[in-house]
């Protein structure tokens, strides 16, 4: 018992004196305060200026009562089941097989049940067996490759598209342009053109920017339905309403006239509906003669997506237009934070490059998350974008005692995984990271190079990849 009081006795000494210490610490920090870093341009770590990620988004008031309001006129029979069906066939979707490719993979079969059939009957029945390999070589085609049918919008069918990617898809669209406002503050767009519009959820995000603005937005969508579904949501579900959003335009074709230029151009979930490389290749092309500022891509974030959209600025950053009107040449504006070969892709990796962000869905209280991946083209940089050169979060981060795990992509085009702490990178630094998430940049640039070869986290992984 003597024994038990003794340690007792200690324990509660040493926790004084611990108390008191951090007591020293946090008054010395009051009354010498340190000075923030240059690049926080007296913002609070939290809102540093590499933050581009938003809090849980909701649709706005007026879109959201129009939406609910179509779906509920419309009556479409099983509905839920039918959300579920085109959620999963959209986010599984591939692009369509080159006919190259398909008819080299024939060559080869045909070539191969040939020399088969030789092999196993010397005197044959030429037309019948030719008959029946071109039967096999067509079973075996329908098996190897992705079978690509074009979506066509009826009525029905785009009410069956609103009610699943509304609410997501207007997310992913205002999370990435939220990059162009943070970044590039004084970018005032008059005009806007979306290409693939759907539903004009491009047309509803660029509002919130710059509703002060913009005074010509231009949608482009070959399906007359959609068209007048997003025509009713603008007008609030009353055919004799007045449109929320002043001075927008429906088309089904773009604009003839290749001299005509819109400070914003934005193509939302619309390359996966192009059918061949090259034909997204001249819908690269003809956007970015169109744009003026900025050229904004958005796909799901899967392998496909990711991979159109890094096909889309190998396109832009080769200047493969033979005909230019606008000198001035592309440049990555985000995600990358370098214009060198995605190392994803370089490295073969099976995971895209891709973000998410949290939202509201049209009905009940549990939010969701839309992932994404998008590519932002411009045709100069800002000035005042002092994050240029920083690292990209490329993952969700992983907070340890006194140290955070960053998966990072660099500015010099490599990926890295680096532990960011106080004593290695600065007390700003690290306070910076520990506010970011997944998709913000933090202020570790290309010379930023500290030794974590031997440092592991939690689970056993390298610091280094």
């Amino acid at each position: 018992m003597a024994t038990q009081s003794y340690v007792s006795c200690v324990l509660c000494q040493r926790a004084n004196v611990v108390r008191r210490i951090a007591a020293t610490r946090r008054f010395s920090a009051a009354a010498n305060p340190q000075p923030k870093a240059d690049f926080l341009k007296g913002e609070p770590h939290k809102r540093h200026p590499g933050v581009t990620h938003l809090k849980t988004l909701r649709l706005p008031d007026e879109l959201l009562v129009a939406t609910r309001s179509i779906i509920q006129r419309s009556q479409v029979t099983k509905l839920p089941d039918r959300i579920h069906k085109l959620t999963n066939y959209l986010w599984s979707r591939k692009r369509a097989v080159e006919d190259s490719a398909v008819r080299k993979k024939a060559v080869s079969l045909e070539k191969e049940l040939w020399k088969k059939a030789i092999e196993e009957a010397g005197d044959l029945d030429e037309q019948a067996v030719a008959d029946r390999i071109n039967k096999k070589v067509l079973s075996e085609l329908r098996l190897a490759f992705y079978h690509w049918t074009p979506l066509k919008y009826d009525e029905e069918l785009g009410v069956v598209y609103m009610a699943a990617k509304m609410a997501g898809g207007y997310a992913a669209v205002r999370r990435a342009l939220n990059e162009i406002k943070k970044r590039d503050p004084t970018f005032a767009p008059q005009s806007l053109l979306d290409f693939g519009s759907g539903l004009g959820t491009v047309a509803w995000a660029s509002h919130a920017y710059w509703a002060d603005t913009l005074n010509e937005l231009v949608c482009v969508d070959m399906s007359g339905p959609m068209n007048i579904l997003a025509e009713r949501l603008l007008k609030g579900d009353d055919e004799h309403g007045e449109a929320h959003i002043k001075h927008v335009y429906f088309r089904q074709f773009l604009p003839v006239s290749p001299k005509v230029q819109f400070d914003l151009v934005a193509s939302a979930f619309t390359l996966s509906e192009i059918r061949s490389a090259k034909e997204r290749e001249e819908a690269v092309i003809t956007l970015w003669r169109k744009t003026a500022s900025y050229l904004l891509l958005v796909e799901n974030g899967t392998k496909e997506g990711h991979q159109m959209l890094m096909e889309a600025r190998d396109t832009l950053l080769q200047n493969k237009d033979k005909i230019v009107y606008d000198t001035r040449p592309a440049s990555v504006f985000a995600p990358c934070p370098h214009e060198a070969k995605c190392p994803k892709l370089a490295l073969g990796s099976i995971m895209p490059c891709n973000f998410q962000q949290v939202y509201m869905p049209l009905y009940g209280n549990n939010s969701q998350t839309e992932k994404f991946s998008y590519l932002i083209m411009a045709r100069e940089r800002p000035e005042a974008d002092t994050v240029m050169d920083w690292s990209r979060l490329i993952a969700p981060l992983k907070a340890r005692t006194r140290h955070v795990h960053c998966r990072l992509c660099r500015s010099d085009g490599r990926l890295d995984h680096v532990v960011v702490s106080a004593s290695k990178h600065g007390r700003d630094v690290y306070r910076c990271a520990r506010s970011s998430e997944w998709g913000d940049q933090i202020p570790l640039a290309r010379h930023d190079d500290y030794d974590n070869q031997n440092e592991k986290d939690n689970d056993g992984e390298p610091t280094t990849c």
